[in-house]
């Protein structure tokens, strides 16, 4: 019995043995069979994407002759090297105008970016002529700003606005105004639907809301920072585009070694090049800002005057101070102290952000350009391709600023509170004025007044 038992044991083993064999064999089959399917539909997916025109060549005729004997390579250098001057000396005139010519340039170029994005849209699927599809995309694009600078409005003119009747109302009811102003637009979507192209004007609904949320709402960060002080609007916005024409030099004369896949011509000298040259540039072009109030104070609006000023006694961020320096320094340099402002060592901060992760806004709109088999977002600019092209890693830039800002810069604002302080009611006014008072005669700051 027992060597019966012995055989039928060992029987069963191998059964559960072959039963496993070809669970696994079973699994594997099913893996291949799931890669394969995915496999084909990343084909279908990209087959059912029609080709875009490629962009056509919007370089002037006088450059063409001019640069006609170079090579393409050298060409190309020269005329990304013209423009990008030019583009350089046109940025500092409006600078020179003054900070409202620098929101209408943020406005300009986010207006610019989104039909450059959204237009790639409707190329892509124009085949399809989805009814409102054009409309109702600007139609948003007007909702959301009119949200955005509506708030801007309210916090940074409420003296202003106050003193307009016609203004109170839109003001005190804004949002609300802004969610029936969205609702429509959702509304007239919804109504728009047809039968077979649901799928695709869904996708098209989400790609104008992501769109959205890529322009509007990083444009809107630029004008906070903006308001902070030009130096906070300057800074971060030179240092992303001198990390990106070093890093070009850098790549282009020294670059052997690639970066990153999604940029064949992105390579790590270039990358590294690109990153110590900003943080230099980022701490000299500082220590030029901090002496002068234009580019340092706040930005605010005179309602007596109607402009904008920026007149102020400078913050300890932008007054020079002695630090002493590390023994390692010393030793190099032969200091023991250095006078410089406390913002430059901001700036370096804001540098580093913009060599180390602020390429990656560039990275990703090159997946995105790859996605859908373009080479640039439009023509606008010969030898750079289109606006959206070159300030790709800003908007990611003005994120990190807004943010860096918030937790490490700000604190209370008194001209601020006083503000909105003004705009009260003379009953809450004097409401905030008793509480203050008992407040600071807690503290022993002011005497108790006598009675009797």
């Amino acid at each position: 019995m027992s060597a019966r038992r012995r055989r039928r044991a060992a029987a069963e083993e191998e059964e559960e043995e072959e039963e496993e064999e070809e669970k696994a064999a079973a699994g594997s089959d099913k893996e291949v069979d799931l890669e394969e399917r995915l496999g084909e539909l990343d084909l279908r997916s990209d087959s059912d994407i029609p080709d875009v025109p490629p962009p056509t060549d919007s370089t002037p005729e006088i450059l063409k002759r001019a640069l006609s004997g170079l090579s393409a390579r050298w060409k190309n250098w020269w005329i990304r090297g013209i423009l990008t001057l030019a583009m350089i000396s046109v940025f500092f005139l409006i600078i020179y105008l003054g900070s409202f010519m620098l929101m209408l340039l943020v406005l300009s170029i986010q207006v610019k970016c989104y039909h450059e994005i959204i237009t790639i849209g409707y190329r892509v699927y124009h085949s399809y002529d989805l009814p409102w599809f054009r409309s109702l995309s600007w139609y948003f694009l007007l909702c959301v700003n009119y949200f955005f600078y509506g708030e801007t409005v309210a916090d940074y003119f409420a003296t202003f606005v106050q003193r307009r009747e016609q203004l109170q109302f839109l003001i005190r009811y804004h949002r609300f105004i802004s969610f029936a102003l969205y609702l429509t637009g959702f509304c007239m979507f919804v109504l728009s639907l047809v039968k077979k192209h649901y799928r695709l004007q869904f996708y098209m609904f989400a790609w104008t809301h992501v769109t959205l949320l890529i322009t509007v709402t990083q444009s809107h960060l630029v004008i906070q920072n903006l308001f902070e002080g030009m130096i906070w609007f300057l800074v971060p916005i030179s240092s992303v585009i001198c990390n990106d024409i070093t890093a070009y030099i850098f790549g282009f004369f020294f670059g052997r070694t690639p970066l990153i896949k999604l940029s064949p011509k992105k390579t790590w000298e270039g990358f590294i090049g690109g990153f110590f040259s900003t943080v230099v540039f980022g701490f000299i072009f500082s220590y030029f800002l901090a002496q002068h109030q234009y580019f340092v104070c706040p930005v605010e609006y005179n309602s007596e005057t109607n402009r904008f000023v920026t007149e102020c006694e400078p913050s300890e961020l932008f007054q020079m101070k002695k630090y002493s320096l590390p023994p390692l320094l010393q030793a190099v340099l032969g200091w023991e102290t250095v006078n410089m402002y406390p913002f430059q060592m901001h700036s370096i901060a804001l540098s580093t952000f913009a060599s180390l992760i602020g390429p990656f806004g560039g990275f990703f709109a090159s997946g995105f350009k790859r996605a859908f088999k373009i080479k640039d977002f439009a023509d606008t600019i010969p030898g750079h391709g289109g606006i959206m092209d070159r300030f790709d890693c800003q908007y990611l830039m003005a994120t990190f600023v807004h943010v860096y800002i918030t937790s490490f810069i700000r604190g209370p604002n008194p001209s601020k509170l006083l503000k909105q302080l003004l705009i009260l009611q003379p009953e809450q006014q004097l409401s905030v004025y008793k509480t203050l008072k008992s407040h600071l005669v807690e503290k022993g700051i002011l005497q108790p007044s006598p009675r009797g």
